[in-house]
């Protein structure tokens, strides 16, 4: 007899998910993809993505990144964009399946807290850091089910502020400038 699954400890759920990230290999064809089949849109473009600390595997790295995030319904879809051939989650991720989906993200009211619960589990941080604007995340090893990634995000008012734009964008959008760049 199989046994039952366990549910986790009072407190340890994290979520709801957020957010869906894709890795691809051309970000314009991507949003092309996104806003002309599925009515996803508008895209809100950040290139070459500029981080404060940042880590993999424990140690320092730095490397070249884009992203286009819009929103859908309740969902949050990012689209991946790495230009060079730095060791990182994304570089790692395309050597393994190409494209596709890399992670899923949920909020994090606080980073520590959660990593610390989460290290009870032996999910542990396999990239984290913060953006130059001191964003911060983590994204923890919890892909090893045929899975993705999980990101943390943590609350704060840039991000809040960042997301509550990307949401409003879409509540109405009609079609007009499905790809906007930032910054």
């Amino acid at each position: 007899m199989a046994s039952q699954p366990t549910a986790p400890p009072a407190g340890l759920r994290l979520g709801p998910i957020m957010q869906n990230g894709f890795v691809v290999g051309d970000l314009e064809a991507a949003v092309r993809h996104w806003t002309t089949k599925l009515g996803v849109g508008p895209f809100f473009l950040l290139e070459h993505i500029p981080f404060g600390p940042l880590y993999f595997r424990g140690e320092p790295v730095t490397f070249d990144m884009s992203v286009a995030l819009a929103q859908w319904g309740e969902m949050q879809v990012e689209l991946i964009v790495q230009h060079d051939d730095t060791p990182t989650i994304y570089s790692e991720f395309r050597a393994r399946h190409g494209t596709g989906l890399q992670h899923v993200g949920v909020m994090s009211a606080n980073l520590e807290a959660d990593l610390a619960r989460l290290k009870l589990r032996e999910i542990e941080p396999v990239q984290w850091g913060s953006t130059s604007t001191g964003i911060r995340f983590a994204y923890v090893n919890s892909d090893d089910h045929a899975g993705g990634m999980l990101e943390l995000i943590e609350r704060g008012p840039a991000i809040e502020s960042f997301f509550g734009m990307v949401r409003e964008a879409a509540v109405d959008w009609d079609g007009a400038k499905p790809l906007r760049r930032l910054g």
